[in-house]
Order: structure tokens, then sequence, then C-alpha cells
């Protein structure tokens, strides 16, 4: 453990009604407490703050705090004006700026929100994201696909380093990671789910003469201290039917959340964001949970 670069940040899923002045005490604290990164979620139709907006007003008021999305919806989105946004950004941050792109969730609503058919979302993920990496090389470049068509574009300014990653844990997810990402970062996982993924990535990225680095592989931790909402193990028994014991996801304390991330260091994950499920109702609630968060989670940090 002591040669691994162990780093925990905070998340706010797409339930977070963090979306006024307390978002900043949110980001303050953070900061402060020196966590590590801070990871935005997006939904068009709930309580939840726009991501890229979120993550610049964040980056404008520290100078070591990471800003990361858990997930960014790609489909539907222009990959050309997004890869100078966030060029823009991660150039003017000093390069804190850590990308995570989805397919968008499987809600009616949200797909008309984005415009993309259900049935279309991967394969312009897969375009839209191959156009974004030839924008942030900084060089005029051509493109010929199903979606995009381009010649001649040269998106400036050029990021120094745009490490993309990516989430998901079927097996068609795992090879895009493996194809394409930087890093892999998952939900709703177990150690066991973490250490077979990460096998799968690494063997697609050999077959592609690509390797992911061994500290960029993370896990998305929720946790609630009180009962678990309804429509959260709804949720997760959904997107597992395959555990017994959907709550094992879930810990209900910080000593609890301290004991799974060190069972996912034991398998070689390194990168966690713990998301609350209950979040505090104001901005002295939210400055005590941090407080307390720091007290029993970042002695985990190593390296």
């Amino acid at each position: 453990m002591t040669d691994m670069k162990v780093r925990i940040g905070f998340g706010l899923g797409t339930r977070t009604n963090l979306n006024d002045e307390t978002y900043g005490t949110v980001v303050d604290a953070l900061e402060s407490h020196q966590f590590d990164s801070l990871w935005l979620s997006e939904k068009i139709s709930g309580e939840a703050p726009d991501p890229l907006v979120a993550m610049a007003f964040g980056a404008g008021r520290t100078t070591n705090l990471k800003f990361g999305m858990s997930v960014m919806v790609l489909p539907g989105r222009n990959p050309v004006v997004l890869a100078k946004q966030l060029a823009t950004l991660g150039r003017m941050s000093g390069g804190r700026l850590l990308p995570a792109f989805g397919l968008g969730a499987v809600d009616p609503i949200e797909q008309q929100a984005f415009g993309v058919e259900r049935s279309e979302r991967a394969k312009i993920f897969n375009e839209s994201l191959d156009v974004m990496k030839k924008c942030w090389t900084g060089e005029p470049f051509d493109h010929r696909g199903d979606y995009f068509n381009y010649e001649g574009v040269r998106v400036l300014p050029a990021p120094k380093r745009m490490d993309v990653w990516l989430g998901g844990i079927a097996p068609s997810e795992l090879k895009r990671v493996g194809r394409v990402a930087d890093g892999w970062l998952p939900s709703f996982v177990t150690p066991a789910d973490a250490a077979a993924g990460r096998a799968v990535i690494e063997e697609v990225a050999a077959q592609h003469e690509r390797s992911i680095d061994d500290d960029h592989y993370g896990v998305l931790i929720p946790y609630s201290f009180g009962v678990v909402p309804d429509v959260i193990l709804r949720l997760l028994a959904k997107r597992r039917p395959d555990l017994d014991d959907v709550t094992q996801l879930v810990p209900s304390s910080w000593d609890g959340v301290a004991q799974l991330i060190q069972q996912f260091v034991d398998v070689g994950t390194t990168k966690f964001v713990v998301l609350p499920v209950d979040e505090p109702r104001n901005a002295e609630q939210w400055s005590a949970h941090i407080a307390e968060a720091a007290g029993t989670l970042l002695p985990l940090e190593v390296g």
C-alpha cells in the first residue's frame, strides 16, 4: 500500500440539491481539508447543477482541489465546442480537470433533452470522443464519420494533458475503457468487481497496444448514515440483480467507508469518490460533515 498514490474526493450525485451559495461553502471546505477532488453529476431534469458551470465556479475559488464529472453526457453535445470548453477550463485551472463521460441515463426525459435516440448513443459516444481527442492535439485535423465531418479544424488552446475517465462494468463498457480511456471510475461495484473489471480492461488495452496507469483505477462509493432511501434501493437492485444484499454497496458509517476503501486498495484501486446519499441540509452541516470525513478518510491517503 505504501507504494500506491491513494487519493480521496467527494461526489455529488444526480439527486443533489447543492445548487445555490452553499456549493461555494462545500468547495471551500474540501479545499481547506485537502481532499483530492470534487465530482459533479449531470441530470437535466433534476436539481443537480450543470457540471461544466459548477466545475468552473469551483476551480475559480480554489488552487489545489481537482474537479471531475461523474459523469457528463457526451451524445447530444457538439464535440468540438465541448473540447474547446474543457481545454480552456483545464488550462485555466492548472490541469485540475478530470473529464469523465457517459452515454446518458435510460430515461425518456433525459433522452429527449439531449435529442439522441437510445439505439444511437454508443455509436455517437465513440465518435464524439474520437473527435475530442483530435481537438486536444492542437493540430489541424480531418474527420469523416457517421455523425460528424470536419476538414482542417483546429482547436486552441491545446491542453497540456487531458486524461479521460470512463465508468461502467458491463462487458461492452469495460472493453471501451480498455480501447479509449485513460482511467476507470465505476460505481455500485464490489472489490471483486473492481479486480475482475481491471483484468478485462488491461487485456483489451494490451490488444490495442496501449496501457492505463496503475493509479488511474478508481471507484465511486455511495454511503448513507441513515436508512437507505427506497429509490436508491430500487436503483441498486436494478443495477445489481446479481447481489443478494445490495446494501453492501452503501456503507453506513465513516468506519464502514474506510474499511471498504481499504478492501478496494487491496485489489489495486487507488482513486476514490465518496458520495453522500443523504446530504447535509445546510452550509453549517456540510462543513461539519466534511470535517468528520477528513478525520477518518484522509489518513488513508498514501503516496
